[in-house]
C-alpha cells in the first residue's frame, strides 16, 4: 500500500452508525439537499444535519451551494481508497501459510 495514506478515524467514525450509511445509500441514487435527507429519515432536521456534518468530515459527501440550498453528494475518492486500504490489507493472507512463512523468514 506505499504510496497511499490508510483511511482516517473520521471516515470509520462515520461509517460507524447505520443512519449514516443509510444516508450514504440514499446518497447513490444522485446530489440531494439536507431537507430531501431528513425527509427520508424518522429524525429530526438538527440530528441530520450532525449525521452530514460528521459524512462531511470523513470525506465521504462533498457539498455544493444552489442558492439558498446545499447539496450533499457522495465523494467515490473516499470510497475507492477505502477498497485500495482493505484490498492492500488483505493481500498477505491471500498466500498460503507456508509461503507467508517463507516470505517472512526472507
Amino acid at each position: 500500500m506505499k504510496g497511499r495514506r490508510p483511511p482516517s478515524n473520521a471516515v470509520f467514525r462515520a461509517l460507524a452508525d447505520e443512519t449514516r450509511r443509510q444516508i450514504l445509500e440514499f446518497l447513490r441514487a444522485g446530489p440531494r439537499t439536507s431537507g430531501e435527507i431528513a425527509d427520508q429519515f424518522h429524525s429530526s432536521w438538527p440530528t441530520i444535519s450532525r449525521h452530514l456534518a460528521v459524512l462531511r468530515a470523513g470525506g465521504l459527501v462533498v457539498t455544493e451551494r444552489q442558492g439558498q440550498a446545499i447539496y450533499y453528494e457522495l465523494n467515490t475518492s473516499v470510497f475507492q481508497d477505502l477498497i485500495q486500504h482493505f484490498v492492500g490489507w488483505m493481500k498477505p493472507f491471500r498466500q498460503s501459510a507456508p509461503a507467508r512463512r517463507r516470505a517472512q523468514e526472507a
